[in-house]
């Protein structure tokens, strides 16, 4: 609270108006407007129900096209659409706190800015979770940026020491909890079965989802469960990957090169298990959950570096075609997000059309696709209007001051 009160304390005309598409850098915009769509890919499986799950979380009789699809999505999505979205995170948390500090505010007031963001995220993913999707992320990631905020101004050699110890606990500590909560599972499909746990009456959804958000913040502050990435993503804003990728590209190649490949190797077992050609035990199914968590967050790091690399190819073309299309719903990333659970939620749940009662795999990826496309349609029209998303301008509008006049 001190923060908030420093901020009232301090002059808020200082405070900026939004980027124009002309000054934002086009990599981080690629990067979040391709990452919903890994999300949206890794949690559709909340949606599905009315079939029976296996030991490992997975629908027990699943046809052969279904368990590839699933194979692809373990393989390539699963674990690493999160890390993705924690390090964006703390990039953006960055970005912001530089240009508050450029145009004159201080630390007190920086950090107050922050707060406010992260008390209004926390408030938008918590009605994002009882309304439509306790699977969300927006509460836990706004609960993370309570804690960043006391780190986003430090030095980055005591950013990289708070990183390395962060680490340690998460990865001692967080992931084999995660690990052995999944039961060799991924994560996203764990949620299958909590989806049917709630039912098809409407306010038991709302009421799971409100446990489940109070859960996924509580996992947040307790054991950072994305601490580290939001200070990786802090620290590649301060060392311009994303904003000026061209003069990093040997870096950006080395990370994407060797993430890829401990990638597959550390998700290798689970989409194995997901295939139905390897069922091992309950306890080693827990040792590849956990390779898969881990791998994951390099994984994570590695995607971004990889659009990166691409946005750097795409430069020269600016925001048209491919590139334009994704830096657009990049831009409006808030409302991408919210936007799959809107088209999607009403349509799968129990307790709306009921749609994701038997549906498979390969179908629900479809479906999750087709509505990542929407989305990324919308974010194109609102970008040939000069418009920002909904849910940017309102979050906007709560977290800065009113200037003074």
């Amino acid at each position: 609270m001190r923060y908030l009160r420093a901020m009232s304390r301090e002059s808020v005309s200082v405070i900026s108006a939004p980027l124009s598409p002309a000054e934002r850098s086009l990599a981080p915009d690629v990067a979040r407007g391709a990452m919903l769509g890994f999300i949206a890919v890794a949690n559709v499986s909340f949606y599905l129900w009315g079939r029976p799950l296996d030991v490992y979380g997975n629908i027990a009789d699943a046809g052969s096209v279904d368990r590839v699809a699933l194979f692809v999505e373990q393989l390539l999505m699963a674990e690493r659409s999160r890390p993705m979205f924690a390090i964006l995170y703390g990039f953006g948390i960055a970005v912001m706190a530089s240009r508050a500090t450029a145009r004159g505010l201080g630390p007190s007031a920086v950090r107050a800015l922050l707060a406010r963001r992260s008390l209004w995220l926390i408030a938008f993913g918590v009605l994002h979770a009882a309304l439509l999707f306790a699977g969300d992320v927006l509460a836990p990631y706004g609960a993370t940026g309570l804690v960043a905020l006391t780190l986003v101004l430090l030095p980055s050699a005591a950013l990289r020491a708070w990183l390395w110890g962060t680490s340690a606990v998460v990865v001692l500590v967080t992931l084999p909890i995660l690990a052995f909560l999944g039961s060799g599972a991924s994560m996203d499909d764990a949620t299958l079965a909590g989806e049917q746990a709630a039912g098809s009456e409407y306010l038991a959804n709302v009421a799971y989802g409100l446990i489940a958000s109070a859960a996924g913040i509580a996992f947040a502050l307790l054991l950072l469960a994305y601490l580290p990435l939001v200070i990786v993503g802090i620290l590649v804003q301060r060392a311009g990957w994303l904003e000026r990728p061209a003069a990093h590209v040997p870096s950006l190649r080395r990370v994407f090169w060797s993430a890829l490949v401990m990638n597959l190797v550390s998700s290798t077992p689970v989409a194995l298990i997901a295939l139905g050609v390897w069922r091992p035990s309950e306890g080693v199914a827990v040792v590849a959950g956990y390779l898969t968590l881990l791998g994951g967050m390099y994984a994570g790091l590695g995607y971004v570096c990889g659009f990166a690399l691409l946005a750097r190819r795409w430069d020269a073309r600016g925001r048209r075609g491919v590139p334009g299309a994704l830096a657009a719903l990049g831009a409006r990333s808030l409302t991408g997000y919210l936007g799959q659970s809107i088209l999607l939620a009403p349509v799968l749940a129990p307790w709306g059309l009921g749609l994701g009662d038997g549906l498979g795999y390969l179908a629900a990826y479809g479906l999750a696709v087709g509505a990542w496309l929407v989305t990324v349609v919308v974010a194109v029209l609102l970008e040939r209007q000069g418009l920002r998303g909904p849910f940017e301008v309102l979050l906007r509008r709560l977290t800065y001051p009113r200037t003074r006049t």
